[in-house]
């Protein structure tokens, strides 16, 4: 039972990671080319990510690859209940990384144009997704012991899609808000006013999200019954107040930060929420997917375990020397015509 918790614990933080980093990537990419008023502008703005965004899908295939070693049944079940919307995340995150890739081998505008539609839409759709498929899993799927009572279509109900909505918001505010301390000139100027512009939807989404979430799910339940977990969910409010108030004063580093903090305990308000299923079921909650009935054996556990405490602070280390080997700000003037250009 403890390496089940244990496992949990950590596949919560393993998505909590994956959205905070790449999140602010996927907000990048939906606002370049709404951020750039020009080409170099526009490069700019994919180059600030240019270094990072693919070491900042690592987590994104740990996570996908805990669930498969640690909870095999529900990633199993994940993969064919959620097979669509999941292949859809899949081609339009190919279609972003080619995208970004791309982009800079050729000069002509019909080219940029139509890498950058596509750095678009490799960037909104799995925010949306993403946002959806959780949604759904807060809410419980139409799942018994015969087989999944529903289709792609079913998961675009309204609390999945205000949960996707509530997704694209976050990402955005959190990558104007890496854009303004990434960047100089009137980038970093659009990019700052956009975030103070685009909190006050956030902010609205998020109330709306909140006081939804009582009637659609059971998520709360796990707050009332231990009450000191409430501190999740405050830590979130707190935050996203943080953003505002640390915009204001101009102090975009401390904002950003606290756009970190408020993805990592919005995560993790879902995941509290969820204890101990994975997947629940809104047929049954006898045909809910908890952790103790679908993960591997103690055996198993207990080595990637030992396998999470070795290899788990390398890739830490090596991604926070990345970014300290790329922190420094762009401009328009660092942009170099040549093929290696984002």
């Amino acid at each position: 039972m403890e390496f089940q918790i244990i496992w949990f614990i950590l596949w919560g933080v393993l998505w909590a990671v994956y959205f905070m980093l790449d999140g602010f990537d996927f907000g990048v990419g939906m606002l370049h080319g709404f951020i750039g008023k020009n080409e170099a502008e526009k490069s700019l703005a994919i180059k600030t990510i240019g270094p990072v965004w693919d070491g900042n899908e690592v987590w994104l295939i740990t996570a996908g690859g805990a669930t498969f070693a640690a909870f095999p049944t529900t990633y199993a079940l994940m993969f064919s209940y959620l097979y669509s919307a999941l292949l859809i995340i899949l081609f339009a995150l190919i279609l972003r990384g080619v995208a970004i890739e791309f982009r800079g081998k050729g000069e002509s505008a019909v080219w940029k144009k139509v890498w950058d539609l596509a750095i678009f839409g490799g960037s909104f759709i799995p925010s949306l997704l993403f946002g959806v498929a959780f949604g759904n899993i807060f809410k419980g799927l139409p799942m018994d012991a015969q087989e999944y009572h529903g289709t792609l279509f079913t998961l675009l109900n309204p609390y999945g899609l205000l949960t996707g909505i509530f997704f694209v918001l976050l990402f955005l505010v959190h990558g104007s808000l890496w854009l303004s301390i990434k960047t100089k000139g009137d980038v970093k100027t659009r990019s700052e006013q956009l975030a103070g512009k685009m909190w006050y939807v956030l902010a609205i989404v998020a109330v709306c999200f909140l006081i939804y979430t009582s009637f659609a799910t059971d998520l709360y339940n796990n707050f009332i019954i231990m009450p000191l977990w409430f501190i999740i969910p405050i830590l979130a409010v707190t935050s996203l107040l943080s953003i505002k108030i640390f915009a204001g004063k101009k102090w975009f580093v401390a904002a950003f930060y606290s756009s970190c903090i408020l993805i990592v305990m919005v995560t993790f308000t879902g995941i509290v929420g969820l204890y101990p299923n994975l997947i629940p079921s809104n047929i049954d909650a006898q045909y809910s997917l908890t952790i103790f009935n679908s993960s591997s054996s103690p055996y198993t556990l207990k080595i990637m375990t030992i396998v999470a405490m070795i290899f788990v602070p390398i890739v830490i280390a090596y991604q926070i020397w990345i970014y300290r080997i790329f922190r420094h700000k762009l401009s328009t003037s660092d942009i170099v015509k040549d093929t290696e250009n984002y």
